[in-house]
């Protein structure tokens, strides 16, 4: 009796129409629509980059609960009106963008003063009515590129500058995802699973670019997790450590408890987004991971820098852990 799992049929274009697209993956095992969609979809709505303002910053404003005069609109609706503008940065990872506005009339996100590397999708976006010839809107907006969802209170601890304004950023560059499973037939049985992929974006990246990246992710999260060879490795190490602090037990690691350490993931622990990202970005995803690494190969990682090895250093510590020299 055959006991392999046939594959399935690589992805191919049902409909594109701007930024929706609908993706067909046929012969797929039967369960194995449901099993491949779910997971698809809940990778592309939180794990895509994709940019969103984290802060503004406005001319005489000190908090959100303010009122600017000659401006219909306060503090809090235009914050609520400048979430709904969609971004794209073509390079770097924050900018500073600027609007000044004068006179009666409509403010929107076309008068948003961009730098070269900044795409603005939604320039028709409201965002304030200026009532009174005399009134000015001004103000600085940082707008930063990110995964997920970030709260204000996470950005406000991080990186948002005096008299600044924090904002929650969705990063994420979806706006809706959906999948379908029917039956099809494939040779003699006709239960097997054809799933439908029904994608829509928000112009920063097409439907179909959000699937092929979907799919790598998933491809790169499993590849990592294929064999445990590197938490024994580890394991060794930490325990060769351990023994060589023997007459010190304050300091000695407890071996109870030292493979959940060293399986932690990078994203549960109390560090920064930036550093979290860069960290990911080079495949390095749980404690274990990090601790093989040497100083000068974590200087090396894109986004790091002194002062994420000085953060990373510190959370180590707590768990007795240092990373090599």
């Amino acid at each position: 009796m055959n006991t392999s799992i046939v594959s399935p049929s690589k992805p191919k274009i049902i409909k594109e129409t701007g930024n929706k697209g609908s993706y067909e993956i046929g012969g797929l095992y039967p369960g194995y629509g449901h099993t491949l969609g779910n997971s698809l979809r809940r990778i592309i709505l939180s794990s895509l980059p994709g940019a969103a303002i984290t802060s503004i910053k406005i001319a005489g404003i000190p908090h959100e609960f303010s009122t600017i005069k000659g401006i219909k609109e306060d503090v809090i609706s235009m914050i609520l009106n400048l979430k709904k503008i969609k971004f794209s940065i073509v390079a770097g990872e924050e900018i500073v963008l600027t609007l000044k506005k004068k006179g009666v009339g409509a403010v929107t996100a076309a008068d948003i003063d961009v730098a070269g590397q900044v795409e603005v999708l939604t320039p028709d976006q409201h965002i304030a009515t200026i009532t009174e010839s005399d009134a000015v809107l001004q103000m600085e907006i940082t707008l930063s590129n990110g995964i997920g969802y970030v709260s204000k209170e996470v950005l406000q601890k991080e990186r948002v500058p005096v008299e600044s304004i924090a904002l929650d950023a969705a990063f994420s560059p979806i706006v809706n995802v959906s999948y379908d499973v029917d039956q099809m037939r494939v040779g003699d049985r006709t239960d097997f699973n054809r799933l439908i992929i029904n994608i829509e974006t928000d112009g920063s990246i097409t439907p179909k670019e959000a699937l092929e990246k979907s799919i790598e992710i998933m491809i790169y999260q499993l590849k990592a997790i294929i064999d445990f060879q590197d938490v024994e490795i580890v394991k060794e190490e930490v325990e060769a450590k351990n023994e060589e602090l023997k007459d010190d037990e304050e300091n000695k690691l407890d071996k109870d408890v030292l493979d959940d350490v060293l399986k932690t993931r990078i994203e549960s622990l109390e560090i920064s987004q930036r550093t979290i990202n860069a960290l990911i970005e080079a495949n390095i995803r749980t404690i274990g991971g990090l601790i093989r690494k040497k100083e000068k190969d974590l200087l090396d990682v894109d986004g790091m820098g002194k002062k994420g090895l000085d953060e990373l250093k510190e959370i180590l510590a707590k768990f007795d852990l240092t990373i090599k020299e």
